[in-house]
């Protein structure tokens, strides 16, 4: 594969966090197919971008979900087959210590998966192990330029520490093409207090936006305590759903003027951000209903009534461990 290849970003992405977690949590076979008509959904309406990681799907189910996702790539045949933007992310577990394993690690994304169009650092160890990040950081770049994939990224970084790695990477003339992380009406503080879109402007970045829902919070299904999930996560819809209460009374309102659902603006909102959206999708009906959160655009008024809602709570939602400032 040649690294001069143009790699093709949409406006709005598939995450696979739904396809992710449940093989973490149980891998049933019978969902396959119905996973495969997700896809295809996405890819016909321009939903190319599909995200994954090397550490969905642990034991048995190692690299399940890279696998998934390309059986689904070989097995389209529609409109956008050649727009389609394998990426995936790349673990930095407490063993891999060299730019040797990072690069074996993407070698073995890419035996499951086919092919890696975009190969990200998963997080940054800069917090606690600054020495083997360099390392894996190395290991990144080697894969881009021994052509294994079309462009490297990075997830959970902050500004002051993508300005390190970006020049880090500008020393062997290699760009970045991504940045994700987690950004939502209910997790502005990525951008809001660490200013990581201007900076990914300034160093033309795209930044993608991971778990643009608040999972599922913004979609307003979770009305009262009996609908929350069970355990750790059900403690934090406690607290954060209350606390949400305002701005998921906006969102409702500018979805009942727009005649959209609640899902669609929050995911029109990162759109309207610069940011790329990932939504994770795992049945038809919440591939369509992301799908038709594009190509229409909130006004800036809209914007700027959610914006207000958002930055009235106190106790938004936690940030991933591994952001970095």
């Amino acid at each position: 594969m040649s690294t001069k290849e143009k790699l093709i970003l949409p406006t709005m992405g598939c995450g696979t966090w739904a396809w992710g977690n449940r093989l973490l949590w149980g891998y049933d076979e019978s969902m396959d197919s119905q996973l495969q008509e997700v896809f295809n959904l996405c890819v016909s309406n321009g939903v190319t971008l599909f995200d994954t990681g090397d550490s969905y799907g642990t034991g048995k189910l190692n690299g399940q979900s890279e696998k998934l996702l390309g059986k689904f790539e070989r097995e389209y045949s529609g409109v956008n087959k050649n727009n389609i933007c394998l990426a995936t992310k790349l673990a930095a577990y407490p063993w891999r210590l060299t730019p040797k394993s990072m690069v074996a690690a993407g070698k073995a994304s890419a035996q499951r998966m086919g092919r890696v169009d975009l190969a990200q650092m998963h997080w940054s160890t800069a917090n606690y192990f600054p020495w083997q990040e360099w390392q894996l950081l190395d290991g990144l770049a080697d894969l881009y330029e021994q052509g294994l994939v079309k462009g490297v990224g990075l997830s959970n970084y902050g500004t002051q520490r993508l300005k390190k790695v970006y020049q880090k990477f500008s020393d062997r003339n290699i760009p970045i093409t991504t940045l994700q992380v987690q950004y939502s009406l209910l997790s502005t503080y990525p951008v809001t207090d660490l200013g990581i879109k201007e900076t990914c402007d300034e160093l033309g970045i795209k930044l993608i936006a991971y778990s643009p829902l608040c999972l599922g919070i913004l979609t307003g299904k979770y009305t009262d305590k009996s609908t929350y999930p069970k355990g750790l996560r059900g403690l934090l819809f406690k607290r954060l759903v209350p606390e949400a209460r305002s701005l998921l009374n906006c969102l409702r309102a500018i979805a009942q003027y727009r005649n959209k659902t609640m899902s669609q603006v929050a995911i029109n909102w990162c759109i309207a951000k610069g940011a790329i959206p990932i939504p994770g999708a795992k049945n038809i009906k919440q591939a369509q209903e992301n799908i038709a959160a594009k190509n229409w655009q909130l006004d800036a008024g809209e914007v700027a009534e959610l914006d207000r809602a958002a930055g009235a709570i106190d106790k938004p939602m936690v940030q991933n461990i591994f952001q970095t400032r």
